[in-house]
């Protein structure tokens, strides 16, 4: 079994039960029922077709299990593993009719979150040897965040606040709006408990400066060069922790993370993730 922590299954089972009753609508798969027997079994497995790390298989196990009981599932690649292609990641046995009729909700749940794992995982990669972690956004798909996050572990990430509720984040349109940044971080530590991290935003060596000076917890260092990046890194001393954002990409994110800061943040990772070709194929 994996050593990443699952999902809640509540959680699982009220996405997927939402995507089944889109696919089956009023009157259920009328293809299935029309051309294959009530009595007809099936084996099967899904298989990748390219390389990659897999998350989402607890989405698909559900899928299966929802279109119908009986069916029997066994999970041979399981969430976090790399995957060649060709490599089987789930058997399938059951009534025919109900594999036919989850396939297409277990797939795309497991496609789109095995390549935000992918994804990530190729970031991962990218900055090993540094001290640098990859951590995603809150730019996710609406009603997808949890398994999108869970996904980004899947791939050796990491996780940013997962919404307006479990950390303040100071943008650059609240400092406006507020009075600045020293207010900004005086309003916010006044309102909110000792156990909750204060981050703001800077665009300059300047509001780091002030942000530093006005104990702010984490710092995001919005669309900086690496040189700019690496004196942040001298003027902080460990101060506060320093997350890299903006232009993360593959070519870039190895100089972003050898100028020494702390978090590097990808919002690509969750909502540009090419889909993981998985198939499901009869036996």
């Amino acid at each position: 079994m994996s050593m990443i922590a699952r999902l809640s299954p509540l959680v699982v089972e009220d996405a997927v039960a939402h995507a089944l009753k889109e696919d089956f609508g009023d009157a259920g798969d009328i293809t299935t029922n029309a051309t294959i027997p009530t009595d007809a079994n099936a084996k099967a497995v899904i298989a990748a077709r390219k390389p990659g790390v897999i998350a989402g298989v607890d989405a698909a196990l559900t899928a299966f299990r929802l279109a119908d009981p009986a069916i029997e599932t066994a999970i041979e690649k399981d969430d976090g593993a790399g995957v060649q292609k060709g490599d089987v990641i789930l058997s399938i046995e059951g009534p025919a009719r109900g594999v036919l009729s989850g396939e297409r909700v277990a797939l795309n749940f497991m496609g789109h979150l095995s390549g935000v794992a992918t994804a990530t995982a190729a970031l991962v990669d990218a900055v090993k040897g540094t001290k640098a972690k990859i951590v995603c956004t809150r730019k996710t798909t609406p009603g997808l965040r949890a398994f999108e996050k869970h996904a980004v572990r899947c791939g050796g990430g990491h996780n940013h606040r997962f919404g307006l509720y479990d950390a303040v984040m100071i943008k650059d349109n609240h400092i406006a709006a507020s009075g600045g940044i020293a207010k900004a971080l005086a309003d916010a530590r006044e309102a909110v408990g000792h156990m909750v991290k204060i981050e703001i935003e800077v665009d300059s060596l300047g509001q780091l400066e002030e942000a530093l000076a006005n104990g702010a917890d984490v710092v995001l260092l919005d669309n900086m060069a690496p040189a700019d990046l690496k004196r942040a890194v001298e003027i902080n001393k460990g101060r506060a922790v320093l997350e890299a954002s903006g232009n993360v990409t593959i070519e870039t994110v190895r100089a972003i993370a050898e100028t020494g800061v702390d978090v590097i943040s990808s919002g690509w990772i969750t909502h540009s993730a090419p889909n993981l070709d998985l198939g499901l194929d009869f036996l």
